[in-house]
């Protein structure tokens, strides 16, 4: 069972930008005065009720907020108890992503800011960034793993499509985590001009805080929708894929002080937690420092980054953010995982039953499903964090090994 203590407030980080023992801002010289600008202006800039007003607008007329709660009916039946499923696959661009980018480009409009960058996984936050870059005529550079290239070509083909730039990392293995390298050094390089939108709750304080807050629009809206279909704000949990936690992050926001609400966190097992082929970094990995920030990490006895591994590139991710790793320690979330074969048979089965194709991050989340005891009058959220489109290449690959 998941423990709660009154006295912290889970939403908070401290000042400078501690969850518990995680967070912080872990910097080279080169970004000091960039991320110091941020951390001191990023709340004034946000709670400008003029900031508001135009990243309302836009996420209503332009990303189709809010996104419906949609009761589940014969998933619901199937497990034995009440599941909804925020849909945050319906957004433009078909994830959760947009909500972040959307707020940060209009922050990094109000700094000045002439050029963007970002790094992406899966390349839904990709695609968000080049999407906002579009609209508010900015340049864009998308770093991306040479592997999460071949895996997601069409968002390679969008990014591109919306005038961004996309340059492959080629070190390491060649996903999230050496794309996250590439835009930190890139960032370095041209400090002044950039604005580096980081795609997740991780990264050097005030992102993960920043982040959060700009996602945290999904717990605000399930709030309001609950209250019209059940009665009562409060589900009794929230269920979402972690792999930084950006989705996690939002869909748990405004619930992370209510005690009776569980927060299930689900990340992605690979081949099996102790495979060696994994990236469930709760079960696997201990405190340390990785892209600015102090967390949870994969790590060898020495310290080296383990490369993790997930049939999903947006949860191929090494750490977990900060607040989550809080969460984790501090036994306020349920932190579990599903392996990649759980995730694709999740992603055909939510297809067949309830006419939905999830992205692979998101199926993760719904495996864990039969596996939980609920009780038939629970109230369940699933954040359906992304639609499958993107993961078509995969799918049609399981489907050609059942025939």
């Amino acid at each position: 069972m998941h423990s709660f203590n009154k006295s912290i407030n889970y939403q908070d980080p401290s000042a400078e930008g501690y969850y518990g023992d995680f967070g912080g801002a872990y910097i080279p010289e080169m970004l000091y005065s960039n991320v110091e600008t941020l951390k001191t202006q990023y709340l004034q800039i946000m709670q400008d009720p003029e900031f508001q007003k135009e990243f309302h607008a836009l996420l209503k007329d332009y990303v189709g907020r809010p996104t419906p709660l949609f009761y589940a009916e014969r998933l619901s039946k199937e497990i034995g108890t009440n599941i909804y499923l925020k849909r945050e696959d319906l957004c433009h661009t078909g994830a959760h992503k947009i909500n972040n980018t959307i707020g940060q480009i209009l922050l990094a409009q109000r700094l000045g800011k002439k050029k963007i960058i970002a790094e992406t996984g899966a390349g839904q936050h990709g695609v968000a960034t080049a999407t906002v870059c579009a609209l508010k005529g900015m340049e864009c550079v998308v770093y991306m793993g040479e592997k999460d290239i071949e895996r997601q070509a069409p968002n390679v083909a969008r990014m591109k499509m919306l005038g961004a730039t996309v340059v492959p990392a080629t070190s390491g293995s060649k996903t999230l985590k050496d794309a996250t390298n590439e835009a930190i050094r890139a960032w370095i390089n041209e400090p002044n001009e950039t604005h580096y939108i980081i795609g997740s709750v991780v990264g050097p304080h005030p992102y993960p805080d920043m982040v959060a807050r700009f996602q945290s629009v999904i717990s605000d809206e399930m709030r309001k929708q609950l209250k019209e279909k059940t009665g009562s704000e409060l589900p009794t949990h929230v269920v979402a894929c972690v792999g930084g936690g950006s989705n996690a992050a939002g869909a748990f926001y405004h619930f992370l002080n209510e005690e009776s609400v569980e927060l299930v966190a689900v990340e992605a097992a690979g081949h099996g937690v102790h495979s060696g082929l994994s990236a469930a970094t709760t079960q696997l990995g201990k405190p340390g420092i990785l892209h600015g920030s102090k967390s949870i990490l994969m790590q060898t006895p020495d310290g080296q980054v383990v490369e993790p591994h997930s049939i999903s590139a947006g949860l191929d991710y090494p750490g977990i953010g900060p607040l989550h790793a809080f969460l984790y320690e501090s036994k306020r979330g349920t932190f579990t995982s599903a392996t990649d074969e759980e995730a694709l048979k999740w992603a055909f089965h939510l297809s067949e039953i309830e006419g939905i194709i999830p992205a692979l991050e998101t199926a993760h989340a719904f495996a864990i499903l039969p596996k939980m005891n609920f009780k038939p009058t629970d109230v369940v959220v699933v954040c359906l964090s992304g639609r499958g489109d993107k993961d078509l290449a995969t799918y049609m690959q399981a489907m050609e090994l059942k025939k």
